[in-house]
């Protein structure tokens, strides 16, 4: 069920006014504001870099590995369920993957920038779309998966995120969560991308139990490029090229993107086989809601 922002009460719909309390919500070009005092600018996040990601999510190994994973994960934990929120969905990548790949599946993608909600736009037409805060989440058992994909990491309130996660699904219903993992890999590129923090071995998984959660699946990915991920962190050459261009590791060639592509193919083969790497760059973990 859906909440009202403004008092917490059962809502039918956000496009009309809450029946308890009266309170009305601004739309903007079809979506849903519910955080207008956030959607320009807000913490975490530089809004600018919304351009730079629709222009490169598809030509970049990383993101496109990542949608490789992430979809058949959620195949395997959350379909043939009915409903999926993504929140932080950014320009649509991975939505624009999951609406492919499950097309009787109802999506919905939120996200904390409205600019970032207007290139979701043309990539997800008939999706809805809405700007809010993921720690303010307006639902109630309304999901039956939700999906947060290098975005905690952003929140530094990440284990409230995490109680809004489960209040808002289902039960029985699967969190499927992406974070950077590893302190000891932090660089000027966390700090360009506005990152809280790496995320320790165990460390999500703990927060998740402690929000009510059964951890169902953990393992690590880009872990064949782990030991050129941690060396070309503590690059000089590499500094001096983010501090001129932060988008700078997303840009490479053609057969460097396919080699790297590759390895993150062979990571999700080795997934399929019931394999669960150890370390690497990222971690994803599952969880459930008891019921």
């Amino acid at each position: 069920m859906r909440l009202c922002p403004a008092c917490a009460a059962e809502r039918p719909a956000f496009d009309a006014p809450c029946p308890a309390c009266g309170h009305g919500i601004l739309y903007r070009d079809g979506i849903a504001i519910l955080s207008p005092e956030m959607a320009g600018e807000g913490e975490g996040f530089n809004a600018d870099n919304f351009g730079d990601l629709y222009a490169s999510e598809a030509s970049s190994f990383w993101f496109q590995g990542r949608n490789d994973i992430l979809s058949w994960v959620i195949g395997r934990f959350v379909r043939p369920r009915s409903s999926f929120l993504e929140i932080g969905c950014g320009t649509g990548f991975v939505l624009s993957r999951l609406q492919r790949d499950f097309p009787d599946t109802r999506l919905t993608g939120s996200e904390l920038f409205d600019r970032g909600l207007s290139f979701a736009r043309q990539r997800l037409p008939g999706v809805e779309l809405l700007q809010m805060d993921a720690r303010a989440l307006p639902y109630r058992a309304e999901f039956d998966g939700i999906g947060a994909f290098d975005v905690l990491e952003h929140i530094a309130e990440d284990e409230r995120v995490l109680s809004e996660i489960h209040r808002a699904l289902r039960p029985g219903g699967h969190a499927v969560l992406s974070v950077p993992q590893h302190p000891a890999l932090w660089s000027l590129a966390d700090d360009i991308a506005f990152h809280q923090r790496r995320y320790r071995r165990g460390e999500l998984e703990e927060k998740l139990r402690r929000a009510g959660f059964e951890v169902v699946m953990s393992t690590s990915f880009v872990t064949i490029l782990l030991p050129l991920m941690f060396a070309v962190r503590r690059s000089d050459r590499n500094r001096r090229a983010l501090e001129k261009d932060p988008a700078a590791e997303h840009r490479m060639s053609a057969p460097v993107t396919a080699i790297l592509r590759a390895t993150m193919s062979l990571e999700l083969a080795l997934m399929r086989l019931g394999l669960r790497l150890p370390a690497g760059g990222s971690r994803l973990v599952v969880a459930r809601k008891a019921g």
